[in-house]
Formats: structure tokens, C-alpha cells, sequence
């Protein structure tokens, strides 16, 4: 008997992809085809939060049993892209498997990021398996306090 390990997510990618794929071919008619190998080779993606506040964005990704070596961070025209590889080195022989439910294997989330951040300052933090990214907002994306005078 063989393992085939359901993973409800990569399903749901499946279908995300071919649907892209669909929507995209009406595009690529017209000569500006994008592939990505990274994510159509991905088996899961890293669950994540965004957040804000008046001075950055925030992004949290769980990356429980990976290690920094393994972790490829990239910002290019306002995406951010979080890829990689989580690896099952312990096969252990001899042992019947119940339930598998972690995955292993290659990992892509991409975010689109809004136009108006300080690229040179974004920070990275990778720490027990939890990415942090902090993204400084521009100036000119920050809230603006009015005053209000009355006559």
C-alpha cells in the first residue's frame, strides 16, 4: 500500500493555477507571457498575516522547519515574494504512517505591495521558523492629522 498524502491546499492551488491559466492565455496572445517556475513548482504556501499601522506594513509568515538557508526573499516593482524549500531529511524506515499532515517540499507566497514604501529600508527578521517583514511607509502614504478651526 502506497501514502498519498491528501493536502487540501495544494488542491485548491491546483485549481488557482489553472484557472490563471486560463485567464492568462487571453493575455499572452499578445506577446507578454510571464512564467514563474517558482510557483507553479510549489507544493504549499507559508500561512500569513499583513498588517499595518501609520508608519509600516507588517508581514508575518509561519515557516515552522525551515531553516534561513533555505528562505529566498525578493521585492521587485511592488511584489513581495517569499519562496523556498522545507525538507524532509528524517525518512524513517521500518514505521507504518498514519497521517501525514505536514508538507515538505517547495514553498511560494507573493504578495503586491502598495507604490508608496521605502524600498532601501525594508527589514527582514527570521527567527524559530517566523518570518517578519516590516515595510516603512513614504511620507506621502502616511495619515495626515488636519487641523480643524472654527469660526
Amino acid at each position: 500500500m502506497t501514502l498519498v498524502r491528501f493536502n487540501p491546499a495544494k488542491e485548491v492551488r491546483n485549481i488557482e493555477r489553472e484557472l490563471n491559466r486560463v485567464w492568462n492565455g487571453v493575455f499572452n496572445r499578445f506577446g507578454n507571457e510571464e512564467s514563474n517556475d517558482e510557483y507553479e513548482n510549489a507544493v504549499w504556501s507559508p500561512l500569513t498575516d499583513i498588517a499595518e499601522d501609520d508608519n509600516n506594513y507588517f508581514v508575518h509568515a509561519d515557516l515552522p522547519g525551515v531553516e534561513k538557508k533555505d528562505l529566498k526573499l525578493e521585492y521587485i516593482d511592488g511584489q513581495l515574494t517569499i519562496s523556498g524549500e522545507r525538507k524532509n531529511e528524517s525518512e524513517e524506515k521500518g514505521k507504518t504512517f498514519h497521517r501525514v499532515e505536514r508538507s515538505f517540499g517547495r514553498y511560494f507566497r507573493s504578495f503586491r505591495v502598495p507604490e508608496k514604501v521605502v524600498v532601501e529600508k525594508i527589514e527582514a527578521n527570521f527567527k524559530d521558523g517566523q518570518l517578519t517583514i516590516t515595510i516603512p511607509k513614504a511620507e506621502d502614504a502616511k495619515p495626515k492629522k488636519l487641523d480643524i478651526h472654527v469660526n
